[in-house]
């Protein structure tokens, strides 16, 4: 698979959390989806979005304990 940067990650989810929030409206008004349905739908895509910022912010972080720890498997 490639790899795709956290950048790219980042506006992949800001175009999807757009794309719901113009869709999902229209969805819940023609009973195509609950409205219970939709806002668990944007927490989750909130979620991811928090989970991507948070590792962009701490990404000097994350890829030092990447590189210390053992390598083989044994972390």
């Amino acid at each position: 698979m490639k790899r795709i940067s956290i950048i790219g990650q980042i506006a992949e989810i800001d175009r999807e959390i757009a794309m719901r929030q113009r869709v999902y409206p229209e969805h819940v008004r023609t009973g195509k989806m609950r409205q219970a349905e939709a806002d668990m739908l944007m927490e989750r895509a909130y979620a991811i979005r928090a989970t991507l910022m948070f590792c962009r912010e701490h990404e000097a972080d994350i890829r030092a304990y990447m590189a210390a720890r053992p390598k083989g498997g044994d972390a």
